[in-house]
């Protein structure tokens, strides 16, 4: 990855495509630069300097003022400076974080911001989760332009109000389990959640909560141990300081979140941070002072299942939000578990052949920090280190993640995303049908679908270069190619532009008109 070439070739294992077998694939000569869909092409008067790489994101440093002006400060941490920034072309306002290079002294700082902005790819589209829009690197700075949450942290409205009332607490607890499983669905444990972690999108009272900060945040695979001490001193679990921990820790960190939320102080507090250490390893819970007499027992026993010192006895996210106090009115939450990798196979399932092959062309154009996540998540369902994935490493991988699913259902998932038809999902068809359909909306990599299709270089695409296009991908039954073309070509006259080619793109699926017909898997 990290070229514009699909690689249709089979891999054995998650690695590299090489742009030669790839550009090959795509009937492209690899050293062609990008064209316009313009007919005319103007000349170049001299070789273009080739930009340096960046250290750190390891691709060519870019000046993030050349995108964006930057404004006052917004917040200050221990690598990083957050301002305001604005888009110039559009005036839309964001939050930028700029990381001094010279604070990374060592690999492991350096590592650690490169896993920061994979990480945040890896979770894009996530309602509760901030959004990053874009990192650059210059000479002497890492910036992270995200998404702006004016509303401050939940700390501040915490502080304001004292405590919060046990439904509001328990309202607000959901949301926040909630972006915990979707972060565990998708093999991530954050490893420092604490209210400040957590912005207010807005100053509305009911402004959406929206997860930042991963910048200590790991992937991880089911019963891998880790060994290193993060975190913040009253949110740290035991078994971090015992330094052999999983996920279960983001649990911990919640659960004193929520002692917080209904009392209004840490379960374990000292002068020193030794001493809040030796609280958090040796000293119970305490539900008897006050407030905690007038608390209900729903809530105390919430409090004390996700605070066991044990981690293996410790509720999981799934178990949290399917305890009787935190569901709404005695109910299950509205809002149905986020499974990503099922949700997503669900999108791609529904787009007819035409967006399928154009996201395969697109999937060849992503970074590796923007498919890293992708790349864990397909090692860890192919249990067998084959370089495919199974029915049966599909059903098991998504039942890891708490969705038990039929027969049926996981071969209806696994036809979806199998291109070829060999039985087995492969790396490319996995991140293919994986990745965050928001991956359509950038210009960079539509243009490169577009060329794709346009075999003859004409600026359209006809009914037989599309044909030629989905059996090059392996969809042979090209049947309904004619109103897939009619579903596009907006103008009538039997080919498809540039224009009409993006608007398609970007187009959200229509629902199926017969519901009899629409395959659907139920949770």
């Amino acid at each position: 990855m990290g070229n514009c070439f699909s690689n249709s070739g089979k891999s054995p294992a998650p690695t590299e495509p090489s742009a030669a077998t790839a550009a090959s694939d795509m009937n492209l000569d690899p050293s062609t630069a990008p064209r316009s869909p313009s007919p005319t092409h103007p000349p170049t008067t001299k070789p273009i300097k080739p930009t340096p790489i960046g250290p750190v994101l390891g691709r060519p440093m870019e000046d993030v003022r050349h995108t964006y002006s930057i404004g006052k400060e917004l917040g200050r941490g221990q690598f990083g400076v957050t301002h305001l920034c604005t888009n110039k072309a559009t005036g839309q306002q964001f939050a930028c974080k700029t990381i001094a290079k010279r604070k990374l002294t060592n690999a492991e700082d350096i590592e650690d911001v490169r896993r920061e902005v994979q990480i945040m790819h890896h979770l894009t589209g996530q309602p509760n989760i901030v959004e990053l829009k874009g990192a650059y690197e210059d000479k002497h700075s890492v910036h992270l332009v995200m998404e702006l949450c004016a509303g401050g942290e939940l700390f501040d409205r915490i502080i304001a109000k004292g405590h919060f009332s046990e439904r509001a607490a328990a309202s607000l607890l959901r949301t926040i389990v909630q972006i915990v499983h979707t972060c565990h669905s998708m093999g991530v444990m954050h490893r420092d959640l604490k209210p400040e972690n957590f912005l207010l999108l807005s100053k509305a009272e009911d402004a959406p909560l929206k997860a930042t900060d991963f910048g200590l945040s790991v992937f991880f695979k089911p019963g891998e141990v880790f060994r290193d001490i993060v975190g913040s001193a009253y949110y740290i679990a035991p078994e971090v300081l015992k330094r052999k921990y999983g996920p279960e820790v983001d649990i911990w960190s919640i659960g004193v979140m929520l002692y917080i939320l209904l009392c209004g102080v840490p379960p374990f507090w000292s002068e020193s941070e030794h001493g809040i250490f030796k609280a958090i390893l040796e000293a119970p819970v305490d539900l008897k002072s006050d407030p905690w007499p007038s608390i209900s027992d729903g809530a105390k026993d919430l409090v004390k299942k996700m605070l066991c010192k044990d981690p293996q006895k410790r509720l999981t996210a799934f178990e949290v939000l399917n305890h009787p106090w935190i569901k709404e009115d005695g109910e299950a939450p509205d809002t149905p578990l986020d499974n990503a990798v099922l949700n997503r196979l669900k999108q791609f399932r529904e787009l007819n052949k035409f967006k399928q092959v154009a996201l395969r062309v697109i999937a060849g154009c992503l970074s590796e920090e923007e498919i890293r996540g992708l790349k864990e998540m397909f090692k860890n369902m192919d249990s067998d280190n084959s370089g495919t994935i199974t029915a049966e490493e599909l059903r098991q991988g998504l039942l890891q993640q708490g969705t038990k699913l039929s027969e049926a259902e996981v071969k209806q998932l696994l036809e979806a995303a199998d291109a070829d038809g060999n039985g087995t999902i492969d790396y490319d068809e996995f991140i293919t049908a994986t990745m965050h359909l928001n991956r359509m909306d950038r210009e960079e990599h539509l243009f490169t679908a577009f060329q794709y299709f346009d075999k003859d270089n004409s600026g359209y695409i006809t009914k037989e270069e599309l044909e030629q296009a989905l059996k090059e991908k392996g969809f042979y039954e090209t049947k309904d190619i004619k109103e897939i073309i009619s579903e596009a070509d907006a103008d009538n006259d039997g080919r498809i532009n540039y224009e009409e080619f993006v608007a398609m793109m970007r187009k959200s699926s229509p629902e199926p008109a017969n519901p009899k017909k629409r395959r659907v898997v139920v949770l």
